[in-house]
């Protein structure tokens, strides 16, 4: 046996699951090969198996009950089935029919190459049969199997199906006799049921003389199925088979009789949502395009001079970073070997310059050549306000028009006094072959280049302005592919749901939770193969595609220019250069030939994929949208992106040549290869060179000194946080709306409703001799069971008498449904010798725990043995069964955890038996001594609030003899969104989520581990691992909602459901979306660091942490002292003693000056008084004005500091105040005061500059302290000398 490749070679063996080959041979006892006889009369069989991992695809529903009521009166449901074979190999045909309900019978006629008709005047049909329920296979299929001699010659074959009525299933169903002509019918068919069907062709093939496959001679049998194939030959041969599963043909039929808007909204809205924002795109694209045109013009520098002869070309580039462009004033000196220029201006008063992402060409005219250039001094003069004051300059290329040499000067750097080094003037040096092959300015020019022209869809947005391929083209393509890819992805989408249910039983490999297998990744190929065809292509077309003549000139401007400043310049010497770098284009005319492939092509898509979302339905169709949504966007946003990153990478290391700039190409070309017209609107002052008064310029020098851009740059950088903390405030406001709304669209108004009602309905509260609350002994325990839980859970009588019809499963409110069934749980305890000294008793049970609960089985009276028989459901009751078996959960009541084992009994059957079993229960004392716990527990659905509701009624029974009763209701909802605008919001929160992390990311690696110290820090780290739980929760809840609903459709709602996992899911997600909604709230605090008073009050704790913790240790050690006075004083006098955390509660509240004085009396005369006036004093009196006055204390030191000291957030808010001022007019512009103005110089001036003056200060200092001393000393010497006169 080998491998057999393929037999058919159609396009279709892609799909095919081929056997492999096998010969026979007869060996004599010599081992040599014996001949076979060949023989008509006795055919030989062989057996091949398929291949083990063939892929059976599911079969296909055929909604044929919504056709009844169609206007085509149509006797049978028709089936079209393509049965062309390549190379003359004949195949057979099997079909496979399912019906819904089995107990249907069928009518089945077929025809070949024509539709089969049958009826009273008409019989023209191949073949026919009757599909009884007596053909059924153990499968419940029928199945029809036509041979491949049937098949030669004919190409398509087509099948009909009418249903069957109930007096010809008599007729011909029930006799076994043999029925000779089919029964005929001329009324429309009528499907009571819907059914499935599936079909595929199977074939034996055998090698030949000339190694090629062939079929004559060979007849596939009737015992072919999806496993082996079953050949009949007259000779031996090599042989193998071939199985081929047929996709599911399109039934018009059904097509057109369901194609009506509310059925398939799905469908019809995805198509006209995409046609409209194709519109809206379009209308952009195009106001784009007549800007990017605005963009190509060359402008010749105003302060040329008439005179001046020598001309340089000047191309400068500016970034694609946000607020790249710039408004403000530009000028430039260009110096070189020989020469340097006078302070030049860039301006155009008819177009805008230096926009970001722009490529802006001048043309400078000099008296003589400047020799090699050197450098160029480039600056501006901050005049641009606010954001358009900054600049990011890429690089500057000065191109020599006589010698046509090129200058690079690189500067790939901010002009900005709040970027980088706060400058706004650069010297630039030319680059050397080094500098142009830096990997970054390499990467910088490629990956932009790539992303705007290579990403046909980011393309549209961010289109290079000098080339020829527009975006309405572009957006024409894109969203012509988009309609192709579509079609091939839900054309395939049934054949990769199909191999997604073959499980690990095919060849492929697993990646965590994902399979992938060879047929998907094969599938996945073809489907990127087809739509890469097109696409290269009709981009292709549309990029050869010749300008109009009329518009060449728009494009081609620069070349206008260069011919008229270069005259010399012939134009056959242009022609001749453009026959060398000729390529294939089209015509001007051939644009309407792509727009009306393009839309032909979307026409033909757009209709097929209606049709297919029309047969899948609205619900699959969703199904195949989202998968469409996620592979779309993770394609243009990630992989592609990622693609051209790592091309851009790998060209920028391994394929340096720096001289290759498209974009530049459009103005450096040195071939002028275009004739054009006068083109006045994009050559600027061209009609300056011929005025009779021209003149010299002067250019004013607009620069700032050092002390105006300290002063510009302070108010900057101030405007940038003022718009920082606007935007933040904008966004989290935003962002708080989105989290409110995803919380609440996770809440249910009615949930509290939905629970009152059943907790005063179950526990039967509203009657005081039947409440479940106040049961405190066993025999009212059973009371309540018999002659109230009971009777609740069973829908009864109406008030009037009425028969509760339709109301079956329903409990007694007519309005929740119950799940299944109800259970009631017991767990016991192993009773044991009692160790007390005193012989009075010889046995006693302990408390409940794990380790002494009962888990033997007994039979009915807690008994081993017994003649007596019961009821199944009474044995049962005496059973241990585990919490596998129960599917139950460990359940923690007020006195212990309990086990999710028991003895359990399950209220099923009719209310008589109900009651009747629990008397016999109560009889037999199903509930006694040993009892520790007994947990009733059901579920029930509303459906009038879509609300589930888990009850959970536990009974504790203490070693004490006492009764402690607890209930829980947990109503919550499996609808995951209620409406699209709650989606929508939901979307929005989570890209605010993601937008979040990235901020604080960027936090991270600009503050480090600063980061960790700071308060807020961890308010967003919360939120943020708050709602991605509360996301992961959200999928495993829906993945559990769609579990539940299975089993409820399978069912019927006829089996127990316990909810109690869904229950601890839904507690999971309510507790996480409630903390993001807490600390969303909270976070809004941080917005108030603007108050004063707010600010006073945070930094007041933060001054007095450290007594606070002092305080803290000292408090604590009171308080825990308290409580185990407390505790162990009154622990059986007190309930609110009765355990630890319940006393310190009670300390607590007392803390807080609310407790009851007279039950404190009533316990302890002297005593409690006592131990109460001890804790008022020491705690109430000493601790708490402790408290205030450490905070009074740190407040005063707080508040005496801020009257000196401003805070910065103070300022912000006090320089926003006052541009608000400015906007409405209230205030003449921005003063700042003597602090800030001294703050400034203190950060912003270099104290180095202040260097000479401090030197100056400092001797004038000594030259007073000299000439005081000087002074000093001569008004001495003048009192000492009369002195010594007189002594002498």
């Amino acid at each position: 046996m080998r491998p057999l490749a393929s037999a058919d070679e159609s396009q279709l063996n892609s799909h095919t699951n081929l056997s492999t080959s096998i010969s026979f041979s007869i060996l004599d006892q010599t081992g040599n090969e014996m001949s076979v006889p060949i023989t008509s009369n006795h055919l030989y069989e062989f057996i091949i198996p398929h291949d083990p991992n063939v892929i059976i695809p599911s079969m296909t529903l055929q909604n044929v009950t919504s056709l009844n009521s169609t206007p085509f009166h149509l006797l049978f449901n028709l089936h079209y089935i393509n049965i062309i074979q390549s190379n003359n190999l004949t195949i057979s045909l099997h079909i496979e029919i399912q019906p819904l309900n089995i107990s249907l019978a069928y009518l089945f006629i077929y025809k070949f190459d024509s539709s089969p008709q049958l009826n009273s005047s008409m019989n023209l049909i191949d073949g026919w049969s009757l599909f009884c329920p007596i053909n059924l296979t153990n499968d419940n299929i029928y199945t029809y199997f036509i041979d491949n001699q049937l098949t030669v010659n004919h190409q398509s074959f087509i099948f009909g199906l009418r249903e069957l009525n109930s007096t010809e299933i008599d007729e011909f169903c029930s006799n076994q006799s043999i029925i000779n002509n089919p029964p005929i019918s001329d009324k429309p068919f009528n499907f009571t049921s819907n059914y499935q069907v599936r079909t595929y062709i199977s074939g034996c093939y055998y090698f030949d003389s000339d190694n090629n496959w062939q079929s004559d001679g060979l007849l596939v049998g009737s015992l072919t199925n999806h496993m082996q194939t079953q050949c009949l030959s007259t000779n031996i041969a090599t042989f193998a088979s071939a199985l081929l599963f047929l996709p599911s043909p399109i039934n018009w039929n059904y097509v057109f009789a369901n194609a009506g808007f509310i059925k398939n909204k799905t469908i019809y809205l995805t198509i006209i949502c995409i046609s409209c924002l194709y519109i809206l795109l379009v209308i952009y694209a195009r106001y784009k395009d007549k800007k990017d045109i605005e963009k190509l013009g060359v402008t010749i520098l105003p302060d040329n001079y008439k005179k001046d002869q020598y001309a340089y070309e000047i191309l400068v580039f500016t970034g694609h970073r946000k607020d790249a462009g710039t408004k403000s004033k530009v000028q430039f000196i260009v110096t070189g070997e020989h020469n340097q220029t006078k302070v030049r201006t860039f301006s155009d008063p008819k177009r805008k310059i230096f926009q970001r992402d722009g490529i802006d060409a001048f043309i400078m005219t000099v008296p003589k050549s400047l020799g090699s250039l050197n450098y160029i001094h480039i600056w501006h003069d901050n005049s641009g306000g606010g954001s358009a004051s900054s600049w990011f300059l890429k690089y500057i290329i000065v191109c020599d028009l006589q010698t046509l040499e090129k200058s690079y000067f690189i500067c790939q750097q901010w002009l900005a006094v709040e970027e980088d080094d706060g400058r706004i003037d650069r010297v630039l040096p030319i680059a050397g072959e080094f500098q142009k092959h830096e990997f970054s300015y390499l990467l910088s020019k490629r990956v932009y280049h790539n992303i705007s022209e290579g990403h046909l869809w980011f393309s549209i947005l961010a289109r290079p302005p000098s080339f020829e391929f527009t975006r309405v083209q572009r957006c024409t393509s894109c969203f012509t592919l988009l309609f192709i890819s579509m079609l091939l992805n839900i054309l395939y989408y049934d054949q990769l749901a199909t191999i997604k249910l073959l499980g690990t039983n095919a060849t492929g490999f697993s990646i965590g939770p994902f399979y992938i297998t060879l047929e998907q990744i094969e599938i996945g190929f073809i489907v990127e193969l087809l739509t890469l065809i097109p696409s290269l292509l009709l981009v292709a077309f549309f990029r050869r595609i010749r300008l109009r003549p009329s518009h060449q000139q728009q494009v081609h401007s620069l070349y206008e220019s260069r011919f008229k400043i270069k005259p010399h310049a012939t134009l056959n010497t242009m022609v001749k250069d453009d026959k060398k770098k000729s390529k294939l284009t089209f015509p001007w005319w051939c644009i309407f030939i792509a727009y009306s492939l393009s839309f032909l092509l979307a026409a033909v898509s757009i209709f097929f994929i209606t049709v297919r979302g029309i047969e899948f339905g609205d619900l699959e169709t969703q199904k195949w949208l989202t998968s469409l949504i996620s592979s779309f966007f993770s394609s243009i946003l990630l992989i592609q992106p990622m693609k051209i990153l790592l091309m851009s990478v790998l060209c920028a290391c391994f394929v340096r040549n720096s001289d290759v700039d498209k974009e530049a190409a459009e103005y450096l070309d040195d071939n002028f290869n275009i004739n054009l017209n006068n083109d006045e609107e994009y050559l600027h002052f061209i009609e300056y060179y011929n005025s009779p008064f021209s003149h010299r310029h002067y250019t004013n020098i607009s620069r700032l000194d050092k002390s105006e851009l300290v002063l510009v740059r302070y108010q900057r950088l101030q405007e940038m946080k003022m718009w920082k903390i606007i935007r933040e405030i904008l966004i989290y406001l935003c962002f708080l709306c989105a989290l409110n709304i995803f919380v609440y669209s996770n809440t249910n108004s009615n949930g509290f409703d939905q629970t009152n009602h059943l907790r005063k309905f179950i526990l039967n509260s509203r009657q005081i001799n039947q409440d479940y609350t106040k049961i405190s002994t066993i025999n009212e325990y059973w009371n309540w069971l018999e002659d109230s839980f009971v009777s609740n859970i069973h829908a009864q009588q109406w008030y009037n008498g009425d028969i509760p019809r339709n109301l079956n499963g329903f409990i007694n409110d007519k309005t929740n449904r119950m799940i299944g069934w109800a259970i009631i749980r017991q767990l016991r305890i192993k009773s044991h010798p009692c160790q007390t000294k005193q012989n009075l008793f010889s046995i006693c049970e302990d408390d409940y725990s794990f380790s002494n609960e009962e888990k033997h089985s007994f039979e009915p009276g807690w008994i081993n043995q017994t003649t007596q028989v019961y009821s199944p459901s009474i044995q049962q009751a005496f059973k241990y069964q585990d919490g596998n078996q129960l599917d139950s959960y460990v359940y923690l009541g007020k006195f212990g955890r309990y086990s999710a084992g028991g003895y359990v009994y399950e209220f099923r059957g009719r209310l008589i038996d109900l009651q009747s079993n629990l008397s016999k229960l109560h009889q037999l004392k199903w509930i006694d001594s040993q009892t520790r716990a007994v947990i009733i527990q059901f579920s029930l659905y509303n459906p009038n609030a879509n609300l589930f509701t888990s009850i959970t009624l536990l009974m504790e029974f203490l070693s004490t003899g006492s009764l402690y009763p607890q209930s829980r209701f947990d109503p919550f909802s499996f609808q995951i969104f209620p409406s699209i605008s709650q989606l929508i919001c939901s979307i929005i929160y989570m890209i605010f989520i993601i937008y979040m992390m990235i901020k604080q990311i960027q936090s991270i690696f600009h503050l480090k581990m600063k980061y960790f110290y700071r308060f807020w820090s961890y308010i967003d780290i919360i939120i943020i691992v708050c709602s991605w739980t509360s996301v992961g929760i959200y999928v495993w809840r829906c993945v559990e909602s769609a579990r539940i609903d299975n089993l409820f459709n399978e069912t019927n709602g006829y089996v127990y459901v316990n909810l109690e996992f869904e229950v601890y899911i839904n507690d999971l997600l309510t507790c996480f979306i409630s903390l993001c909604c807490f600390f969303g709230w909270i976070k809004l605090l941080r917005f108030c660091r603007f108050n004063r008073r707010f600010v006073l009050f945070i930094e007041t704790f933060q001054h007095a942490k450290e007594e606070l913790i002092s305080f803290s240790f000292m408090f604590s050690i009171v308080f825990i002292s308290f409580i185990c006075l407390f505790y162990f004083v009154f622990i059986s006098k007190l309930s609110t003693c009765s355990s630890l955390l319940t006393t310190a509660e009670m300390l607590l509240q007392m803390t807080l000056m609310k407790f009851n004085g007279f039950e404190l009396i009533d316990v302890s005369s002297f005593l409690e008084p006592f131990c109460f006036g001890l804790f008022i004093f020491l705690v109430v009196f000493i601790c708490l004005n402790m408290f205030t006055a450490i905070m009074i204390h740190s407040f005063r030191f707080v508040h005496n500091n801020a009257k000196q000291n401003q805070h910065k957030d103070e300022q912000i808010f006090t320089y926003m105040f006052n541009k608000f001022r400015y906007w409405i007019g209230k205030q003449s512009g921005l003063k700042i005061s003597e602090e800030q103005n001294e703050e400034i110089h203190i950060k912003y001036y270099d104290p180095i500059e202040q260097f000479p003056n401090k030197i100056d200060q400092l001797l004038a200092a000594l030259n007073r302290i000299y000439m005081n001393q000087q002074r000093y000393k001569t008004k001495k010497e003048r009192v000492i000398s009369p002195s010594l006169v007189n002594l002498h």
